[in-house]
């Protein structure tokens, strides 16, 4: 009887691993493929979830950055970065996550 008790524990063992294996290859390819290309002139931005449209506008006016596109998320916007520290500013107005545009264009269209 004591076999039986030791056989789930491993089996339990082996699939949290397989299953960080799995979440932590989920991570690397998400950031690989959603990453900016050097000099590019329209970035998706990615602000706190909490923040409303009206202060994501806010932070991407202070940031001197055109918006070219909504999304359905509020704090998701497509904008267009001044030339000049564009994405410090960016990222110094609030923004979490500046990514590739096109990744996020299927999923958050409005």
């Amino acid at each position: 009887m004591e076999r039986g008790k030791t056989i789930p524990k491993l089996q339990w063992l082996a699939w949290a691993n397989a299953g960080v294996l799995l979440v932590a290859s989920w991570f690397a390819i998400a950031g690989l493929s959603l990453q900016t290309q050097p000099g590019a002139e329209v970035v998706a931005v990615v602000f706190p979830p909490w923040w409303n449209a009206q202060r994501a506008f806010l932070a991407s006016a202070s940031a001197d950055a055109a918006i070219v596109r909504i999304t359905a998320v509020p704090s998701l916007l497509v904008v267009r970065p001044n030339r000049h520290d564009g994405l410090t500013r960016l990222r110094q107005a609030g923004a979490w996550l500046v990514m590739n545009p096109q990744a996020i264009a299927a999923c958050f269209s409005k």
